[in-house]
């Protein structure tokens, strides 16, 4: 996916762009940048690979020689930003966070006017940037550009455009993803993660709406378009990709998390009653709180019979073949043979998406001694991949393991099927779950229901995106 953070400030703000800009580093591994904006210096930008290497690490010597009173950083699982682009609406820093389904469709039709072109990266692929770049400076002002972009884009796009003493943000026309605003006595900030801010001395000034486009200052901010009426900010954002300690829409990670697992271990004792185990476990490490919540509200003792070394994995960087990724995995998780030997062991985590890693979990508790390994999800079966926000890097929906146990059991037939087999209500649903379990070697298997899930969260139904899992837009 990716994440931001822009500043505007009376002083010298390169501290809190760095800072706010490493605070993004979970949600995203392959490349970061900034670009910063000084009176004599001018425009200051670099970008470097962090697939490898933490953004902190790669860019500290950088920190050296840059200064500016406006700046922005970008995280990003796709191409490299943020851009400095050139056009009749002046010189701007641009980036942008989301997904563009269309994109060749645009870069084809920008074709179309003989004379356009773009630079091409080592694949031959275009920026995306500088394609919402290019669609901007379709238009004769920067507002009805970042519209206009929006709206032919198929996907999200959520966009930070700095000038020498601006940074106009907009969020995506149906706000998949939250963007924040903070405020100090020297300026504002915008960025995803709102416990980025206040650890630099921000206080909470407010949550953009969907489609608002705003203009940030040092002196105060100026709405350029109002937000719209609907919202579809992304559920997967509490569930998994988000900060513990930040608020969506009003709404701790943290607390919904924790919620989360409460409300699954209710409707279980409603449904059949919990499983008899020893602990209750959450998988490091956005599992942890789910499975707390869990373990409070069944009654069963929490306890962590394996923990992930931190030390020299504090993230998940991406190897660049399939087994050095199986290896690194694997590497990390460090048993506590004294909790595990023996014992009946019920394991929370934030999501079931290929089957990769519960396999690889599951052979290690039983290779380390654990009597039964029983297994519970934090959100429902996933089974179509994120449209919106890169959620997924599945190539295909038969690399989903839901879909992939579908197709097995009835083909293309079962298409038609996704939503019975979603619901553990139903006899396809207890096939699922049945079919999971002799594959995975599990001694039972659980998902959240959607409806525990958006009652967790506790924001209203329509303005949560769930598209994979209902397949609904």
């Amino acid at each position: 996916m990716g994440g931001f953070f822009g500043a505007v400030s009376s002083t010298n703000c390169k501290y809190d762009v760095f800072f706010g800009t490493d605070y993004n580093s979970h949600l995203a591994t392959k490349t970061g940048g900034m670009v910063f904006y000084d009176k004599e210096k001018g425009y200051h930008r670099q970008i470097h690979s962090i697939e490898s290497t933490p953004f902190r690490t790669k860019f500290e010597r950088d920190l050296e020689t840059m200064d500016g009173t406006v700046g922005l950083g970008c995280i990003s699982d796709s191409d490299p930003q943020p851009l400095l682009v050139r056009s009749h609406l002046g010189l701007f820093a641009v980036a942008t966070v989301g997904k563009i389904n269309n994109e060749e469709e645009l870069v084809e039709k920008t074709f179309a006017n003989t004379g356009n072109h773009f630079m091409a990266m080592s694949s031959g692929k275009v920026n995306s940037t500088e394609l919402v770049a290019n669609l901007i400076s379709k238009c004769d002002n920067v507002v009805d550009g970042i519209r206009y972009a929006q709206e032919v884009i198929d996907g999200s796009c959520t966009i930070l455009m700095m000038n020498s003493d601006s940074i106009i943000v907009a969020r995506d026309k149906l706000g998949r993803l939250p963007v924040e605003i903070g405020k100090k006595d020297t300026g504002f900030c915008a960025c995803i993660e709102s416990f980025a801010f206040q650890k630099l001395g921000y206080s909470w000034h407010y949550n953009m709406g969907p489609g608002e486009i705003i203009k940030m200052t040092a002196d105060g901010i100026e709405q350029l378009s109002k937000p719209g009426d609907k919202m579809r900010v992304c559920a997967f954002m509490w569930t998994y990709y988000g900060y513990p300690n930040s608020k969506y829409e009003g709404v701790n990670v943290e607390v919904m998390r924790c919620k989360n697992g409460e409300i699954m271990a209710r409707d279980e004792a409603e449904h059949g009653g919990i499983p008899d185990v020893d602990y209750v476990a959450g998988v490091p490490d956005s599992g942890l709180p789910h499975a707390i919540g869990y373990s409070n509200a069944s009654g069963k003792p929490f306890a962590r019979p394996f923990i992930k070394y931190t030390p020299t994995w504090a993230r998940s960087f991406t190897p660049s073949n399939q087994e050095m990724r199986n290896l690194v995995a694997e590497m990390k998780q460090i048993p506590v043979p004294e909790m595990i030997e023996g014992k009946k062991l019920l394991l929370v985590d934030d999501s079931i998406v290929r089957g990769t890693q519960l396999r690889e979990t599951v052979d290690f508790l039983y290779e380390s001694g654990a009597k039964e390994v029983h297994m519970r999800s934090a959100c429902p079966p996933i089974m179509y991949n994120c449209k919106y926000l890169n959620f997924s890097r599945s190539n295909s929906e038969m690399e989903l393991l839901a879909r992939r146990i579908i197709h097995e059991q009835e083909g293309e037939e079962g298409k038609a099927h996704i939503a019975e087999y979603a619901d553990a209500r139903t006899e396809r649903g207890q096939c699922l779950l049945k079919t999971i379990c002799e594959q995975m070697g599990l001694d039972s298997l659980g998902y959240q229901s959607l409806d525990g899930m958006l009652e967790a969260i506790g924001l209203d139904r329509d303005k949560v995106c769930t598209y994979c899992w209902t397949g609904e837009e």
